[in-house]
């Protein structure tokens, strides 16, 4: 594996506005991963962010103001659309993470439990590496926020383009190709 980019980062954001309904963005890959040069990207870290927003003036505001009780948020990033949230053990799954807002004390608590998995080959370092034209991040909310507020849910993707040797290359995509079963 042979490092072609240094690190740089790829966000998307999903907005909440309904409680137990699922929301997916796509982010595009095909700029970075091309097949015939055995080029993907090697994902070092994924972060989930949650923030709150005034729908109508478009200006943040206080997970408190916009939640209204106690909520809990799911987030993950996936290398295959399932269209919807995946178990832990879903070869696709990247990285996931939930949060924990707390009403009552106004606390929150945001953690990441798969961050990035690494199911991948020894030779991606701690990584997960992704081969597939397209990334997708998915959130669903416990609870419908206060009346004209949404959550605002971003995903930020630390990464790199790498070269594979012909062997990762095609173990990977065996095992994408799996994974898609």
């Amino acid at each position: 594996m042979a490092a072609k980019t240094s690190v740089f980062y790829l966000t998307e954001r999903v907005t909440l506005d309904t409680a137990a309904t699922d929301v997916t963005d796509t982010i595009d890959l095909g700029a970075y991963v091309d097949i015939a040069d055995r080029q993907g990207i090697l994902v070092h870290e994924v972060d989930f962010i949650t923030q709150a927003r005034v729908a109508a003036s478009d200006s943040l505001t206080t997970l408190a103001t916009a939640l209204g009780g106690n909520t809990d948020v799911q987030f993950q990033l996936t290398d295959l659309n399932r269209g919807k949230m995946v178990f832990a053990d879903d070869r696709a799954l990247v990285a996931s993470g939930t949060l924990h807002f707390g009403d009552t004390n106004n606390t929150a608590d945001n953690s990441s439990d798969l961050y990035p998995d690494n199911f991948g080959p020894t030779s991606a370092q701690g990584g997960r590496i992704v081969i597939n034209d397209q990334m997708y991040v998915r959130a669903v909310s416990s609870r419908t926020p206060v009346s004209g507020n949404t959550i605002e849910c971003v995903v930020r993707i630390k990464c790199s383009v790498i070269s594979l040797s012909q062997k990762d290359f095609m173990a990977i995509a065996l095992q994408s190709t799996a994974a898609d079963n």
